[in-house]
């Protein structure tokens, strides 16, 4: 499957993330969202529009 993959020109890549089914990463995010601020949360919205290659107003 892999020797496939690559001859058609894709690769694996492999992700490590947090299980948002473990009590203490839903913690930890719960804990980040209560410190959110209106100001710090429209600003990371907008950077992340300004990333976005679907952007629509490129």
């Amino acid at each position: 499957m892999r020797a496939r993959r690559r001859q058609s020109g894709l690769r694996e890549v492999r992700l490590v993330v947090p299980d948002a089914r473990a009590a203490i990463t839903r913690e930890r995010i719960a804990a980040q969202v209560a410190r959110l601020t209106p100001v710090a949360e429209r600003e990371a919205l907008d950077w992340i529009e300004g990333v976005s290659e679907f952007d629509e107003t490129r």
